[in-house]
């Protein structure tokens, strides 16, 4: 998953003349539809930390690669300015299993890092996988208004998520996912895993077709003690879904 965040370069855009801007706007507009199909999605951004963002689904790096590329082929690519980005890939949370297999694997006298360990591990990640494969490759929902931001969990001196008991932080998450389950069929969230790609270790991305959804979510999760206790929040980046076809109309381009 890649989030784009840009700015338009507004003086150089308003010194072209009406008919080289509409040109350069269908050119977009053609390419950012056939994106669409391949599950990107354009929105324009509220606020000063830009003014559109792109959001690519894809299988893998390199087609997320292919999306940035045809992106800054685009004529209309020199009145934009990067603002920043996010790589992340989805991620989902398996405390209960993982906790599960545990126990199982103790039962039967099989010791962590070993290959009979290492292999039953792996048996039960290519079910779950299997098993959840619409939840790792999801489709961009039908949402009118998107809010992502990074996170991370502390590790500092006095409180750190990764010294805390496994079962502890699954009864954390358990409790995060109750708080979030509130939310069903208003919130569409999306957790994607970012440690060693970029600055945080989790990208969470709302869909709602209420704004004041996505700020309830928020605030309703943060008083759990997953979030309350461990969690450090990056920059917050909201937008409305934008048409291609409408892509000067929704951004004053024409």
């Amino acid at each position: 998953m890649l989030h784009q965040m840009f700015r338009v370069r507004w003086s150089a855009w308003k010194q072209l003349d009406e008919a080289t801007r509409q040109e350069i706007a269908a050119e977009a507009s053609g390419v950012l539809e056939e994106m669409e199909r391949r599950q990107s999605a354009l929105f324009s951004m509220l606020g000063h930390k830009g003014d559109l963002m792109l959001v690519h689904f894809r299988e893998s790096f390199d087609d997320l690669n292919g999306a940035e590329l045809a992106l800054a082929q685009l004529r209309l690519a020199d009145y934009l300015e990067p603002a920043t980005s996010y790589l992340s890939v989805v991620e989902l949370g398996l405390y209960d299993s993982t906790v599960r297999l545990h126990e199982s694997l103790a039962e039967k006298g099989i010791r962590p890092d070993t290959p009979e360990w290492e292999q039953a591990t792996e048996e039960v990640l290519a079910q779950q996988r299997k098993a959840m494969a619409p939840r790792l490759y999801p489709e961009i929902p039908a949402r009118r208004y998107l809010s992502f931001y990074p996170m991370d969990k502390r590790r500092g001196e006095i409180k750190n998520w990764y010294s805390a008991a496994m079962r502890d932080r699954k009864q954390m998450m358990h409790e995060h996912g109750m708080s979030g389950r509130k939310f069903t069929g208003r919130i569409l969230q999306l957790v994607t895993g970012s440690t060693g790609l970029d600055e945080y270790e989790w990208g969470v991305t709302l869909f709602g077709q209420r704004p004041d959804d996505l700020k309830a979510t928020v605030y309703t999760m943060r008083y759990d003690k997953a979030s309350a206790v461990y969690a450090d929040f990056g920059p917050f980046y909201t937008g409305v879904i934008a048409d291609p076809d409408e892509l000067v109309a929704q951004l004053g381009l024409g």
